[in-house]
């Protein structure tokens, strides 16, 4: 019985240990958000994060525009907070499914944003339904952008 319970152990524990050490994971990726005390869509929004499966570490602020010009955010490409996840920045109302593919495919690029507050984004749910599409935006380690994916 003894080694039964052994090789059971070892079984599990070799399991957890694949898991943990899936490259870019959602379990393993902390996303650290700085953004308003204030602030309900931002809440919503770390919110969304942990239903997807990250860790989250909250940093409360009113002055993200010194975070923002070190991670050299261009101007126009703003929200209402700024989040780090890994090497990447992410920036606005990114859905979690965006950083999770960002984290699995690894691009050379300074990380995701959605400019503005778009209808219906993660955070941004409105009680009526509405929503109004856009755009995920990756931007690339010379600042330029591209489409990342598109919400409709």
């Amino acid at each position: 019985m003894v080694l039964g319970t052994r090789r059971v152990f070892f079984a599990v524990a070799a399991g957890l240990l694949l898991v943990a050490c899936q490259p870019g994971s959602a379990a393993a990726a902390t996303v650290t958000v700085y953004k308003d005390p204030s602030c309900g869509c931002c809440s919503g929004w770390v919110e969304h994060l942990k239903a997807a499966g990250f860790t989250t570490a909250i940093v409360e602020t009113t002055d993200r525009t010194a975070l923002q010009s070190r991670l050299k955010l261009s101007p126009g490409m703003g929200s209402c907070h700024t989040a780090q996840v890994e090497q990447y920045l992410i920036e606005g109302h990114v859905p979690a499914s965006d950083i999770q593919r960002l984290l699995k495919e690894r691009p050379d690029a300074r990380g995701l944003v959605v400019p503005g507050m778009p209808l219906g984004s993660p955070g941004m749910e409105m009680p009526n339904g509405a929503r109004q599409p856009y755009d995920v935006l990756l931007v690339k380690v010379d600042g330029t952008t591209t489409v990342f994916s598109h919400h409709p």
